[in-house]
């Protein structure tokens, strides 16, 4: 099954529900990583499946960013992959706000 590539969002266009245990993360990137597909996993569940967000260019009132947006996740640690054997980045996702963190240089 193929997937279609999303194009770029407006202002508003994300909904996120948070909430106790519940948080969500905003991943910035570089612009040359638009489209691209980025995994993420918990570090308490090794070998579980992992989750992705395509990033996207995010239009905001004053300027445009790329970023990808998961939501709905628990509370807890996560590792942001380069590919399918290399850690590009940590997060620590709380419940009930939205966690950002950006691409490394």
């Amino acid at each position: 099954m193929t997937e279609s590539a999303a194009g770029p969002s407006g202002p508003g266009t994300v909904v996120l529900e948070l909430g106790a245990g519940i948080g969500a993360l905003i991943l910035y990137t570089p612009a040359d990583l638009d489209g691209a597909e980025i995994e993420i996993s918990r570090d308490d569940q090794p070998g579980a499946r992992r989750t992705h967000s395509q990033v996207r260019q995010r239009q905001l009132p004053t300027v445009t960013k790329y970023a990808a947006v998961y939501p709905d996740l628990r509370a807890g640690q996560y590792t942001i992959w380069l590919d399918e054997h290399t850690a590009a980045a940590a997060a620590t996702i709380t419940g009930g706000q939205v966690t950002s963190c950006h691409w490394p240089a």
